[in-house]
């Protein structure tokens, strides 16, 4: 399980254009890595990748840690498309 929250928008963004902009979000990155259990273990290798060197990752742990920045990339543009300029991203939590 994870949860996904847009964080610093601007503070009069409605309650329901927030939440629009996290299901824009998570659809299309459930879509592309092929569901929640999916987009988890690509955050997680993602953030492995971060502190490890490329050449100490599995193979497949690398590819999955490029498809997932690769996706985030396109995600981000779906939810930002209908809010334009903004300083605002978003948060991706594991949940216990």
């Amino acid at each position: 399980m994870y949860s996904i929250t847009l964080q610093d928008a601007l503070a009069d963004l409605p309650e329901l254009a927030r939440a629009d902009a996290e299901h824009r979000f998570r659809r299309p990155l459930e879509r592309a890595l092929g569901g929640s259990e999916q987009v988890l273990a690509a955050y997680k290798a993602w953030t492995t990748a971060e502190d490890t060197a490329e050449d100490e990752m599995a193979a497949e742990d690398v590819a999955l840690a490029k498809r997932w920045i690769a996706t985030v990339g396109r995600a981000r543009g779906d939810a930002f498309q209908a809010m334009g300029e903004t300083e605002a991203w978003f948060e991706v939590r594991i949940g216990r």
